[in-house]
């Protein structure tokens, strides 16, 4: 089993002198601890179940290439981008802009987006949501052709939303044939038909029978399209809080055999966010006694 970390919350003592610092710290930290992945969200406001939208919340992009300075083997992604927040040409130069300068390591996470608040907030459209799913249909699309040969391609692009004249894409992407393209949610209609068509992971929610069934209808759709389901990575995202300092929680042992039912059920990459993710001893606890069983498994 493949172990991410996502890092949700940047709300951490010292205030926002500190985040620069403790963000290094923290990535550092897990790149070392053996992390196959790290992860920003890509949200402007912080997201309900996490904190206030007033709390501190990083760029994604930005973020991910200040962490890659600071780490040299985890792979880098957003998890996952919101497609209505950057036009698709954007989107490939941003992952291939991290992939190059990460020395191979980006991941393209992305999704249909949700959160209507922020959008607003700083006025960003907000499409219906069949528009937004044409969006990330074109982003895709056209994501693939940026990354095609040394260059990207001379060819004109025409989509439901987006009219390019050349697809040029120069440095080009380090991760040949192009870094892996991650699409979140479970939607069973059209995201997992979007994973099957164009992507190399999915990253889905829930329990061991909900993403059971979740990765059936991707097998499903691959199988309608002649795909092998093997070629794509099943993931999913979690959430931990660990019994450390004095708080209560689960321990390492119950984290793993949570983890193990995840992987029994077909789960391949597990990426999760932890509580208190800069105490230094949950890091170490993690490195420890969590991820070299999550490694057996």
């Amino acid at each position: 089993m493949k172990i991410g970390l996502q890092i949700c919350s940047f709300t951490w003592p010292g205030g926002g002198a500190a985040i620069g610092p403790t963000l290094a710290r923290v990535a550092h930290d897990a790149d070392e601890a053996g992390f196959d992945s790290l992860w920003v969200m890509d949200h402007f406001f912080q997201i309900r179940g996490v904190g206030k939208p007033e709390e501190p919340m990083l760029e994604g992009w930005t973020a991910l290439g200040f962490m890659a300075a600071h780490t040299s083997r985890a792979r880098l992604g957003l998890m996952v981008g919101g497609v209505h927040y950057r036009q698709p040409g954007l989107w490939a130069k941003a992952a291939t802009t991290l992939d190059v300068l990460s020395g191979g390591r980006a991941w393209l996470g992305i999704g249909a987006a949700w959160n209507e608040e922020e959008s607003n907030g700083l006025g960003f459209p907000f499409p219906p949501l069949a528009e937004r799913f044409e969006m990330l249909e074109d982003t895709l699309r056209m994501v693939h052709g940026m990354w095609e040969g040394e260059r990207g391609s001379d060819a004109a692009f025409e989509g439901a939303h987006v009219h390019a004249t050349r697809l040029l894409n120069s440095p080009q992407a380090l991760s040949r044939p192009h870094p892996p393209i991650m699409i979140g949610g479970g939607g069973e209609k059209k995201t997992l038909r979007l994973v099957a068509q164009y992507a190399d992971a999915c990253n889905v929610f829930g329990g061991p029978e909900a993403i059971r069934h979740k990765y059936e209808v991707l097998r499903e759709h691959c199988e309608a399209l002649g795909r092998n389901p093997d070629e794509i990575e099943r993931s999913t995202l979690q959430n931990v809080k660990l019994a450390a300092a004095g708080k209560p929680g689960e321990s390492p042992a119950q984290v793993v055999d949570r983890f193990g039912e995840l992987a029994d059920a077909g789960t391949q990459h597990v990426i999760f966010s932890v509580r208190d993710d800069a105490d230094p001893a949950v890091m170490e606890l993690l490195a420890t006694q969590v991820l070299p069983e999550l490694r057996a498994l």
